[in-house]
């Protein structure tokens, strides 16, 4: 653990006891990721405030729970250990969980540090049919070209390869941006619910995992006011009805 995610989890520990003095019949969940029942933290980012969004005690936000189970059904009785995986933008929880999965595991960015490949998602240097298996989460929305990097994940991918690219759903219908936002962390369009379409121009089946499918005391939806979208951050940004949405993994074959 960095001294930077050692400080984040003391201040989300703070803010937790804070929220327990305010809040005390606060709703309680369990984290698939460390195990932790409790209360969830809420997130407030650019776009506005998610609640019971982020686990206390690791850190994993609702896409990581989610993510987290999907993987552990789509794994279930594959022979990971002799499997290649390719990871990219690799988070902590994910990255430890592939690394003792998978018998080889190769990380890639287009500029992060510590990674095993600095690369262009939309450009692989590497052989066709080289992984068994890639995962890229909240990746594509920052990616203009994001039919030549999706024809690029399955050039690399063997056949019968898995590749899991969830992205944030934000909208019914997907909508492009003119330029990158910096306030949505630099993202080029809003996914919406139609978005998954695309994969199935390049995959040969594309199952969709839903919150509804995963378990409740596990926290999977995202709870948002999208109401009052769009605003002066996210012009761009359609209303959505209603407080809770759901997240969607999408598990692409070959």
């Amino acid at each position: 653990m960095t001294l930077r995610q050692y400080a984040r989890r003391l201040a989300d520990r703070g803010s937790l006891q804070l929220l327990k003095l305010r809040e005390p019949k606060r709703e309680t969940f369990e984290c698939p990721v460390c195990w932790y029942e409790g209360p969830f933290l809420d997130v407030h980012a650019p776009t506005g405030t998610r609640k019971h969004a982020k686990c206390p005690n690791c850190g994993a936000l609702e896409r990581h729970r989610i993510q987290l189970l999907v993987l552990e059904q789509v794994l279930s009785g594959v022979l990971a250990p002799n499997l290649k995986i390719l990871h990219f933008a690799p988070e902590p929880f994910m990255q430890k969980f592939f690394s003792t999965r998978f018998g080889s595991y190769e990380s890639a960015d287009l500029s992060m540090g510590g990674v095993d490949h600095n690369v262009d998602l939309q450009n692989l240097p590497f052989k066709a049919e080289t992984y068994d298996f890639v995962f890229a989460s909240h990746v594509l929305e920052h990616i203009r070209d994001d039919h030549r990097a999706l024809s690029e994940v399955r050039r690399v991918l063997k056949p019968g390869g898995i590749a899991i690219l969830p992205v944030p759903i934000v909208a019914d219908k997907t909508i492009e941006y003119p330029e990158p936002n910096p306030n949505e962390f630099y993202h080029v369009r809003a996914p919406g619910l139609d978005y998954f379409a695309r994969y199935e121009l390049h995959f040969r089946k594309v199952d969709q995992f839903t919150s509804e499918l995963i378990p409740a005391k596990h926290q999977p939806f995202i709870y948002e006011d999208r109401t009052r979208w769009p605003t002066t951050e996210c012009p761009l940004r359609p209303a959505m009805l209603g407080e809770r949405h759901i997240d969607i993994v999408p598990v692409c074959y070959t």
